[in-house]
């Protein structure tokens, strides 16, 4: 009687251990960047495009002067628009007659 339940007993700690075991396993972590690394690399996604290839001094769609960054652009009507965020383009890209005059086109 005493060896059934013991059997049953030593095979749920080993299912118990292997489980645990399995669930313990951290995924390798990525070593570190350098502070000079991270904050070039904030820079860089900030400003993907130059400000001298571009027509506007501000983004159409928020205000926001281009020299601030830009992270994408529109052709519109042979001027390349520049645009703080893609959410921005997109917006302008809805009404962007309407929207121009907000861009102050050099």
């Amino acid at each position: 009687m005493f060896t059934g339940i013991k059997r049953s007993f030593t095979q749920l700690l080993i299912a118990t251990t292997i489980v645990a075991s399995c669930n313990n396993q951290k995924a390798p972590e990525a070593p570190a960047a350098d502070t000079a690394t991270q904050a070039a690399s904030m820079e860089a996604d900030t400003t993907s495009f130059p400000v001298s290839m571009v027509n506007n001094k501000k983004d159409p769609t928020c205000g926001m002067p281009v020299t601030a960054g830009i992270s994408d652009t529109a052709h519109y009507k042979d001027k390349v628009i520049g645009f703080c965020s893609t959410e921005c383009k997109d917006e302008f890209k809805k009404a962007p007659d309407a929207n121009i005059a907000a861009a102050e086109i050099q």
